[in-house]
């Protein structure tokens, strides 16, 4: 069926635009290269590279977290300059030079894949997800239900992708299993091109202004100067990853700016605007909270599963497969919940489901921290408690990140939608420079007693993981100390999380009014 660029094809596939079935796969094989990669990164740089756990920690958090900041730019540029198409285009080829240069083992090449893969997701992440709210009208009661089918796409990527690229690294060396990534993210690219060659997105995320666009200074366009640009701007993002060490003063840099630009948004919008973006920031700050705690995952909780868990047939780096399973096994059935539940107008508001979703992230880590109480002899501890601790925080991920890019496509003014959507994944910017944190409280060194081994942390820790902070004291072997150092952390911080989960549902309320008229 031909169409032309001002019309947006109206077939749909399972009840949804059938662009969404494009945007599913184009997600899907981005998120694989980038998972596969995740997966191998701490084992590489501790295993391979030799690196500390205290090293290993704060590259893996600066580069986790930058690459979340880099959408709010990401996002500028799409709104204003060259669209959300040419900016996922633009996202995926840097992120494929970035995979792929990571099969070179030299300093400088280990750095500057990194910075290219963090510029490139500035492009790519925002653009894309903006896309999937593009395809539905305001007030359409499938978007929930259409994202939700749209996170089992980046999940199944992330389910995959740690299972291949691990067993690839570990039978063949770490480089094949950054290849195997790399060729993921091409395989992204083309299909989401093959959409726009089917017209499959019509008009939406085409160049804003193209007489702006086309005008050429020293030879290049708008795009062509971006282009270059972003290249330029690779070798920056690899220095800030390598004196790590200094990353706070970024986070002091891109809070000003975050405040400034919100609050520049909130005097140039109507009061209904500015009641829903105050919710968004609630939701992202939320967010970010959330991100601090769970993505343990792929740091401390991959070192944990690979010193102190009887694993049963897979590795540490396997284990970063188990979220996305539990997603992929939910997914469908939650994005059914939710349409069932709308049409008996019994559906949880957004704002429950966020405080729902710092609950259920708190009491998978109080899983994590019960994991103790099953030691053996040797520091390590049932593989059960890691799996079903997993499945109570990925239900919590459903109440929670799902919902929330649905909503800041709704809450967001129409003018500053991507920028706004930037500003959601920088929660996981902060959400990552703060778990680096969280993630080196577990690297307790010799002589050293633990934060959570005394007074009302100490307690926390005993109730929940059966082991007293004299573990750390009275001659116990490394091994258990270790373990005493992972369990306490993950018990305090789960019940920390516990309570602003109740906080937030006790407010939810006061946060539904403000969103006027917004599930």
């Amino acid at each position: 069926m031909n169409l032309d660029h001002t019309v947006v094809d109206k077939q749909e596939v399972f009840g949804h635009p059938k662009g969404l079935l494009y945007l599913f796969f184009a997600e899907l094989w981005e998120r694989f290269s980038f998972y596969g990669m995740k997966a191998l990164l701490v084992l590489y740089m501790t295993k391979h590279l030799l690196y500390s756990d205290d090293k290993s920690f704060g590259v893996m958090a600066a580069y986790m977290s930058l690459v979340y900041v880099t959408p709010m730019i990401g996002g500028i540029i799409a709104d204003r300059y060259i669209g959300y198409r040419k900016s996922i285009i633009l996202g995926g080829v840097l992120m494929a030079a970035g995979h792929f240069f990571l099969t070179i083992e030299q300093p400088v090449f280990f750095y500057g894949s990194l910075g290219l893969i963090i510029v490139g997701n500035g492009f790519f992440k925002p653009n894309i997800s903006t896309m999937v709210g593009t395809l539905y009208e305001e007030g359409d009661k499938r978007r929930d239900s259409g994202f939700t089918i749209f996170y089992l796409g980046i999940n199944l990527g992330g389910a995959i992708a740690p299972l291949l690229c691990a067993w690839l690294a570990e039978l063949y060396g770490w480089h094949y299993g950054f290849l195997l990534a790399g060729i993921g993210m091409l395989v992204g690219l083309l299909v989401f091109k093959r959409g726009t060659q089917l017209t499959i997105f019509g008009d939406k995320g085409l160049v804003p202004d193209k007489k702006k666009y086309e005008k050429k200074i020293y030879g290049l366009n708008k795009g062509g100067r971006i282009w270059l640009i972003a290249w330029l701007s690779v070798p920056l993002f690899a220095l800030i990853i390598k004196f790590n060490e200094f990353e706070h003063y970024l986070v002091w840099i891109a809070s000003l700016f975050l405040i400034g630009y919100i609050t520049y948004i909130l005097i140039k919008v109507s009061l209904k605007e500015r009641k829903r973006l105050l919710v968004a920031v609630y939701f992202t700050t939320l967010y970010a909270l959330f991100a601090a705690v769970f993505e343990q995952a792929g740091s401390s909780l991959t070192l944990f599963a690979d010193r102190n868990v009887n694993l049963i047939g897979i590795n540490a780096a396997q284990t970063n497969s188990v979220n996305s399973i539990w997603i992929v096994v939910l997914a469908v059935p939650f994005a059914i919940l939710w349409t069932f539940l709308s049409k008996k107008k019994a559906n949880p508001n957004s704002a429950i489901k966020f405080g729902l979703g710092m609950l259920f992230l708190g009491l998978g880590f109080v899983v994590f921290g019960m994991s103790a109480q099953g030691v053996d002899e040797y520091a390590r501890t049932p593989m059960f408690y890691l799996i079903f601790g997993y499945l109570i925080l990925t239900i919590g991920e459903l109440f929670l990140s799902p919902i929330g890019l649905s909503k800041i496509t709704e809450l967001s003014p129409v003018k500053y939608v991507t920028f706004i959507m930037g500003v959601w994944f920088s929660a996981n910017f902060y959400g990552h420079f703060f778990a680096g944190k969280i993630a080196k409280l577990t690297t307790v060194k010799e002589g050293e007693t633990s934060i959570f081994s005394k007074g009302f942390s100490g307690k926390i820790s005993e109730v929940i993981t059966g082991l007293s902070g004299a573990v750390t004291e009275n001659g116990q072997t490394e091994a258990f100390q270790q373990l005493y150092s992972y369990v306490s952390v993950y018990a305090n911080f789960g019940v920390i999380t516990i309570v602003i989960g109740i906080i937030a549902l006790v407010i939810s309320p006061i946060i539904k009014k403000l969103m006027v008229g917004i599930h």
